[in-house]
């Protein structure tokens, strides 16, 4: 007995099946493939990365009151950034090597104590030597969060959600930003500026809290704890500045390019991110309120950008999101600093695809820099590649404080589309990786 025949669509052609989803499937399937343990190492480094951001932006929204307190000149202020941005070369270089010699976990907490503890040592300087050796203590933690944090999510990650998880996790940047500016708001309105500029940096031991609860509830992924003790060459630079040798690749092109990369994307990233609040109260003579309100929208484009980075990278690859967003800030940034006075407006406009653009480059990051390296030296080659670019970034702001006494600062800020230009050069000596399982 013959089977029945299949039906038939009225034209005569076969019905298509439907398609199947899974459960990793949906607009929070890559959530759901995280499980209970990863999703609360999600939590852990989201929490950290957006209260990293907090303590960041202290600086930032507090410098026209220091640069008044203290009686500071533009050149002395990017200073500040750039102290912060190098030193935490160093403290990203050695989070690394200690994510890879005692765990993410751990390495995680104490970036964050670091970072929570000498922000709220900046409210107590008496003057601007001693802020700026605190900010720069400062750094060593601010370095170390972000390369960790990505690392153990990327490590309990699919690779098939990797960019869209670690492209969730970024978007807290932008959470911790959005605190900041509104925390800034509030105190700034309530408070003179001699006092509030010490209370902001005070509240940045919000961190403490997070701690506890990372301490009780986040573990390092199973498989890449084994696999990372296992190894006899974990946490060592020398293995990520290894040439190729015969019948065995080396990680020094990586690495190198790797450095290139992070500088271009961060340089350009730092300068508009330290420098536009400035802009929009010297340039643009808005008020404590006003200068919320438009940052609001470039922090809005900011969050937005993040997730639709994070899917993009997984859609296009790792390299091509680079690329485009590169070259779209770039332009962003050009449009954003020629706008004539009078049209404030427009600033407020294109604060959101500025916000955009610059944010969502950085969402193939966090999945790109750890596949780009093997589990026994992931952390020490994303912690020194990350963080040394972010030091040599750190010459943009400086550059642009310079260049504002004499170009102005929206003048000046053109300079950080260069960053971006970098970062397109350096993908030609880089793999893609999408979909690579880390091993």
């Amino acid at each position: 007995m013959s089977a029945s025949p299949p039906q038939q669509a009225p034209s005569g052609t076969p019905r298509p099946a439907p398609p199947e989803h899974g459960p990793d499937d949906g607009a929070f399937g890559w959530l759901r493939a995280l499980g209970p343990r990863g999703r609360r190492a999600f939590g852990g480094a989201f929490g950290g990365y957006a209260l990293d951001s907090y303590d960041y932006f202290t600086l930032p929204l507090t410098m026209v009151a220091l640069s008044a307190y203290f009686g500071l000149n533009s050149g002395q202020t990017g200073l500040l950034t750039t102290v912060t941005l190098v030193v935490s070369a160093v403290g990203g270089a050695l989070a690394g090597v200690l994510a890879d010699r005692i765990g993410r976990v751990k390495a995680l907490l104490l970036t964050v104590i670091t970072y929570a503890v000498f922000t709220v040592a900046c409210g107590f300087a008496p003057n601007y030597e001693t802020l700026l050796v605190f900010r720069a203590l400062q750094g060593l933690g601010f370095g170390g969060e972000w390369a960790v944090g990505a690392i153990l999510v990327a490590e309990y990650a699919s690779s098939r959600h990797r960019g869209r998880t670690l492209g969730a996790v970024q978007s807290s940047w932008a959470v911790g930003w959005a605190l900041a500016v509104i925390v800034y708001t509030v105190i700034f309105s309530v408070a003179g500026d001699d006092l509030a500029w010490r209370v902001m940096f005070w509240t940045g031991a919000l961190p403490a809290l997070l701690v506890v609860w990372v301490r009780r509830s986040v573990r390092d992924a199973p498989q890449a704890a084994a696999a990372r003790e296992k190894s006899a060459q974990k946490g060592s630079f020398a293995v990520i500045f290894r040439r190729d040798r015969a019948g065995s690749p080396g990680l020094l092109r990586t690495t190198l390019f790797a450095v290139l990369l992070s500088t271009g994307v961060q340089g350009g990233y730092y300068t508009l991110a330290t420098w536009v609040p400035t802009y929009l109260k010297t340039e643009r003579d808005l008020s404590v309120v006003g200068t919320g309100g438009y940052l609001t929208f470039l922090i809005s484009g900011a969050f937005i950008g993040y997730l639709t980075g994070g899917y993009l990278t997984d859609r296009l690859g790792r390299r091509r999101n680079i690329w485009l967003f590169a070259l779209l800030s770039a332009v962003c940034v050009l449009a954003y600093t020629n706008i004539p006075s009078g049209a404030n407006t427009l600033i407020l406009i294109l604060g959101f695809p500025l916000g955009f653009c610059m944010s969502a480059i950085f969402s193939g990051f966090g999945s790109y820099l750890s596949e780009l390296y093997p589990t026994a030296v992931r952390g020490t080659g994303q912690g020194f590649t990350y963080n040394t670019g972010r030091a040599v970034g750190a010459v943009f702001p400086t550059t642009v404080g310079f260049l504002a006494d004499s170009w102005g600062v929206g003048g000046a800020l053109v300079f950080g589309a260069i960053g971006y230009g970098l970062a397109a050069l350096a993908l030609l000596g880089l793999p893609e990786t999408r979909g690579k399982e880390l091993q």
